[in-house]
């Protein structure tokens, strides 16, 4: 085919007609060649402005209206819109409140959540028809495409962190939303059913990639934190486990609650996951990359990934309860650990 471009066309000309056509020489996109910037910054969301805020929000809109009385927890150094940043790249955090006798519908999405409560008690969470109690310090799952709906029951109002994987699914294209009410809900085994260390029932829906436990209590996982051993970091450490396989809680959201001793600084770690810390009891500092970020409690942190992160608790032990896209980066074959001096290597 002859080529309709002659030598009297201008460079300009030229190029004029390829992005007519959507297409553009990668020669000139200055993304395409540049360095890396480095990791991305640490950023803090404070409970002291937190709860100040959430209280603030409770006045100004009834469920009704918004349905979710959510604020979302956005981090200032992102590249991307605000429409489609996050708190810590693949990680969304929300503050979500509800009120006493408030009810937020049943829905299902693709993308994972949790909730960890920081304040109040007496709300449900009903997972694909189990009932989740809701009180401080638990964590409540709703996996991908499971119904899901919150009640509050109790006298005064609840607070909870949301984590989410909602940035991952909006790049890739996979968000869905379906409104309830809830159909074809599955059956599920009772939780006293993976309540004896060692043992596991035998399921017919055994193959699915998250935990049959939506609910993990505070009191079982401060127990077994106290009593896990020390680890390579110098910290305590226990996963929110699927007690089927041992491996995350979700899909795409691996969680574990961290105990420092005081005065005592981790040995330093790096890893290509990303994640979010909350803040369960004691205070401290966490140095991420070149900055120092300090914590007290139910603040929420962001730990992006590629920056070498350390943790030291001050004035007694302290606890934090961390959620990160380690699975993802795990499963694509990209995940890449290492501790100050030692290598783990990728895929671990």
């Amino acid at each position: 085919m002859r080529s309709e471009t002659s030598p009297h066309d201008g460079e300009a000309r030229i190029k004029a007609r390829w992005a007519a056509a959507n297409v553009f020489p990668l020669w000139e996109n200055a993304a395409a060649h540049a360095p890396s910037t480095g990791p991305e910054p640490a950023h803090l969301w404070a409970w002291r402005e937190l709860r100040q805020f959430a209280e603030e929000a409770m006045g100004m809109r009834e469920m009704a209206a918004v349905e979710r009385r959510v604020l979302q927890l956005v981090t200032p150094h992102s590249k991307w819109p605000r429409a489609l940043t996050g708190s810590a790249n693949n990680l969304s955090g929300n503050i979500q409140v509800l009120m006493p006798g408030e009810a937020a519908r049943p829905h299902r999405h693709s993308m994972n959540a949790l909730r960890f409560v920081l304040e109040g008690e007496g709300a449900v969470t009903i997972v694909d028809g189990k009932e989740c109690e809701m009180a401080e310090g638990d964590l409540v799952t709703t996996p991908g495409w499971t119904w899901h709906e919150h009640i509050h029951r109790g006298a005064k109002p609840i607070m909870w962190l949301d984590v989410l994987d909602a940035p991952l699914h909006r790049y890739l294209g996979t968000d869905k939303f379906q409104p309830g009410p809830s159909n074809d809900v599955p059956a599920h085994a009772p939780d006293r059913a993976f309540s004896f260390s060692g043992f596991t029932p035998r399921l017919t829906d055994a193959q699915r990639s998250f935990s049959p436990l939506f609910r993990y209590p505070w009191a079982q996982a401060k127990a077994a934190v106290a009593a896990a051993p020390v680890g390579p970091d110098g910290a305590r450490s226990v996963r929110y486990a699927n007690p089927l396989d041992g491996g995350p809680c979700m899909a795409f959201l691996d969680c574990c609650l961290v105990e420092l001793g005081s005065g005592v600084d981790t040995l330093p770690f790096r890893t290509s996951a990303n994640a979010l810390a909350t803040v369960v009891e004691g205070e401290g500092a966490s140095r991420v990359g070149g900055a120092v970020v300090e914590w007290g409690p139910k603040d929420v942190f962001s730990l992006p990934h590629g920056n070498w992160i350390s943790h030291r608790a001050m004035g007694g032990a302290a606890r934090l309860m961390i959620a990160t896209d380690r699975e993802v980066f795990r499963r694509l074959g990209l995940l890449t650990e290492e501790y100050a001096g030692q290598t783990e290597g990728e895929g671990q």
